[in-house]
């Protein structure tokens, strides 16, 4: 697999009926001051039904003595025609809990067993985020950020076997989370896209170095 060869051939307009994960909608709402306007804006298809949430993305976390990994991807991205650096992540399934889909989820794209972290080991972070909504001025679209712990000695963590769709194309590997930020820097110069999930846990690094330590 070279994720290198994908590319957009051409762009054509999307027909209603043609549409099996999205719809463009147009909403009117009165704006703070009274006055009716209108917005419009993509709606996913495929939120559970009884669900506020879409999916999860992963912080998978590898404990090695010598310091922990976080799991990344490359994942060609149509829409920006370009190999994206991401999280692992996913839609939720029928009858499925956050944390069940988020460990299916590394599992099927990574080959890799996740649990959640001991408390004591956890230092406070709760497994599961707040919801979270990707770009809420343009789509509907949201999702919870879960923190699994990859145990490294594990049978199934020593030979992962992902468990991909036919139209997935993913490549996984892991990088020493202390150097995320300048990494990632690195595959942008390569003419990588960066994924805002993982950028932001980058962010979240250096602004702690700076002002938390």
């Amino acid at each position: 697999m070279d994720l290198s060869k994908a590319k957009v051939q051409r762009i054509e307009p999307l027909q209603e009926q043609e549409a099996r994960w999205v719809q463009l909608k147009k909403l009117v709402y009165l704006d703070p001051m009274g006055v009716e306007r209108t917005w419009e804006f993509a709606s996913r298809t495929t939120r559970v039904e009884g669900s506020d949430c879409d999916g999860v993305g992963i912080i998978a976390i590898i404990v090695k003595e010598e310091g922990p990994e976080i799991v990344v991807q490359k994942q060609y991205r149509a829409p920006v025609d370009k190999v994206c650096i991401e999280l692992p992540a996913g839609l939720l399934d029928p009858n499925e809990t956050i944390l069940e889909c988020a460990q299916r989820e590394l599992m099927e794209e990574c080959g890799l067993k996740g649990v959640p972290f001991a408390k004591d080991f956890y230092k406070g972070v709760p497994t599961t985020s707040v919801l979270m909504f990707n770009d809420p001025g343009f789509c509907n679209t949201n999702l919870k950020l879960v923190t699994l712990s990859v145990d490294p000695t594990d049978p199934i963590n020593l030979n992962p076997k992902p468990q991909l769709e036919p139209n997935e194309f993913i490549e996984s590997f892991s990088i020493p989370l202390k150097d995320l930020p300048i990494k990632l820097r690195e595959f942008f110069s390569e003419g990588y896209a960066i994924d805002a999930r993982v950028q932001n846990i980058s962010m979240g690094i250096l602004l702690s170095e700076a002002f938390l330590r």
